[in-house]
């Protein structure tokens, strides 16, 4: 199994005004579906945030996203472990298939690898 990114999901009701604010930290926006929105930084693509209005299918807004090149068997790890899964895994129409796990300190991950 290997990490390929991790993504800070931020909750945001001013979304406008936080994507002006990270962009004077050096993001632009490479993916926007509406509800949740990635800036890249504009010298490392891969040093990524996220600002969410609200999960849209997901039972609760994930803290975190981390993207990993096998997310069945990452599901079957974690599941295995015993750890709450939040959100069972599921392949969503926007070309990911995910699931939502809580950690040991209450944050809920998102898990993903895109299809």
């Amino acid at each position: 199994m290997t990490v390929r990114r991790v993504v800070p999901n931020i909750p945001t009701d001013t979304w406008e005004e936080s994507r002006e604010f990270y962009a004077r930290l050096g993001f632009q926006e490479v993916m926007n579906h509406g509800w949740i929105m990635t800036l890249a930084s504009t010298t490392v693509p891969g040093a990524q945030v996220s600002l969410m209005t609200a999960d849209r299918t997901g039972p609760v807004t994930p803290d975190m996203s981390v993207e990993v090149d096998d997310v069945d068997a990452v599901y079957a790890a974690v599941r295995g472990s015993g750890a709450e899964i939040v959100y069972e895994l599921h392949d969503e129409e926007w070309g990911v298939r995910r699931f939502f796990v809580r950690d040991p300190s209450g944050r809920v991950v998102n898990v993903l690898s895109h299809r």
